[in-house]
């Protein structure tokens, strides 16, 4: 490894990471992220990691030392939350988590003083917010998304409860997480080091389940009980804040509570709304006719898709509140707000879907990105799997009638075998 530059490390580690379904385009400013966050070495190692779940044993054979070893350089990375630590009955696992969401946001969900978050800070700035090319990647390409949005509860009326499934409410969530980790919010502990955080709660990042265990070992989260847990969510509530989580319905890992000025989710939203950047709630807000035009709502839409027009073109007439229903996220924050009830939230006419775990988001999201041979075959060894992969590849950039045909001779087995395993 000594024969490598810096930048080739980073390089390596950057086509790693681009195995994902959401990657990270790459450019000198990524390169420079990824130098604060890892040494030259730790990049050359974890470039030669699978991107699914190993144990140490596999570290270690490809890395070419002890299980020792590998163990404890495996420890490190997760202590400083690089690494996700799967801790089992009788063995431990780890993940390489994607940047995000994933050891971007990890990097920031603590103060330390290991790092310089002030520089990571501006550059992830630059990097995610000013330039197009990964938040288009991140929430653009595909049409099965990283994150979804959770329906304010008391927004939904009694009579549209029963459209309010479980797996839609957050507190469902929280109720039913094994573990349940706090975190100081990314975007605007990022926007804090820039002096541009806005007033919203800032300690109120929500991990479950072994992510939040992972982090609660490294001390990148703090361990909450369900009672105080459901407190922070009425406080992002009170807060109107939206909250947007992974979009899976069983095992969900991480629910942000988002405003619309530092989050990434909602300025994405803002900016790129008729792509479809995040999944809505399968809810949409409309306006009654007792509208009396007081504009509340326009200031709490964290997607500014309200505005207020006259009954008339010319200009004349009554006004009354107009929603963008292409745009609306379903989030219930601005019935929320309305004092006389002239907003409601009524069950969209065809219901958003969700994948079942995390296991079929990752899935469907490969296939819509071209990357499901790097699910399938995630092996470092074998030339085979290689071989197999290109194939996939080339399969998997067809148009779709010859795609279809060929996945048709490619069979249900390998599938099958990975929604097993992964």
């Amino acid at each position: 490894m000594a024969h490598r530059t810096p930048r080739s490390s980073y390089e390596r580690l950057t086509n790693r990471l681009n195995l994902f379904p959401q990657g990270a385009p790459p450019s000198d400013l990524l390169y420079q992220i990824l130098a604060l966050l890892f040494s030259t070495e730790e990049a050359e190692l974890v470039a030669a990691l699978p991107i699914k779940p190993f144990t140490a044993e596999l570290a270690a054979r490809n890395w070419k030392v002890s299980v020792a070893e590998a163990e404890k350089t495996l420890q490190r990375l997760a202590g400083r939350a690089l690494l996700v630590d799967i801790q089992g009955n009788d063995k431990t696992e780890y993940v390489i988590p994607p940047p995000m969401a994933g050891f971007f946001e990890f990097a920031l969900m603590r103060t330390r003083g290991d790092i310089d978050q002030k520089l990571l800070s501006e550059l992830y700035e630059q990097y995610i917010t000013v330039e197009d090319d990964f938040i288009r990647q991140l929430f653009l390409n595909g049409k099965t998304q990283l994150g979804r949005v959770f329906v304010l509860e008391d927004s939904v009326s009694s009579e549209h409860a029963l459209h309010l499934l479980d797996y839609e409410r957050a507190t469902q969530v929280i109720e039913t997480a094994d573990d349940i980790g706090i975190g100081l919010c990314y975007c605007r502990h990022k926007r804090q080091h820039q002096g541009k955080a806005c007033d919203a709660e800032m300690d109120i990042c929500m991990t479950f389940d072994t992510v939040a265990t992972s982090l609660i070992r490294s001390e990148y989260a703090r361990r909450v009980d369900r009672g105080e847990c459901k407190e922070l969510l009425h406080k992002a509530w009170e807060q109107n804040l939206v909250q947007f989580g992974e979009n899976v319905r069983n095992s969900v890992s991480f629910i942000c509570n988002c405003c619309p000025c530092c989050c990434e989710a909602m300025i994405a939203a803002q900016r790129f709304g008729h792509e479809h950047p995040v999944h809505t709630s399968n809810f949409i807000a409309r306006v009654e006719e007792n509208c009396s035009c007081c504009g509340l709502c326009l200031n709490v839409c964290p997607v500014r898709v309200i505005s207020l027009e006259t009954e008339q073109a010319d200009g004349s007439g009554r006004k009354r509140a107009v929603i963008e229903e292409q745009l609306c996220l379903g989030c219930g924050v601005c019935v929320r707000n309305c004092r006389i009830i002239a907003l409601t939230l009524q069950p969209r006419e065809k219901r958003v879907i969700t994948p079942v775990n995390s296991t079929h988001k990752a899935v469907l999201m490969a296939i819509e990105r071209g990357k499901l041979q790097n699910l399938i075959f995630d092996n470092q060894v074998l030339s085979s799997h290689r071989a197999l992969a290109a194939m996939l590849g080339v399969i998997l950039k067809l148009p779709p009638v010859k795609r279809a045909l060929a996945s048709e001779q490619i069979g249900s087995r390998y599938l099958g075998t990975l929604c097993e395993r992964l």
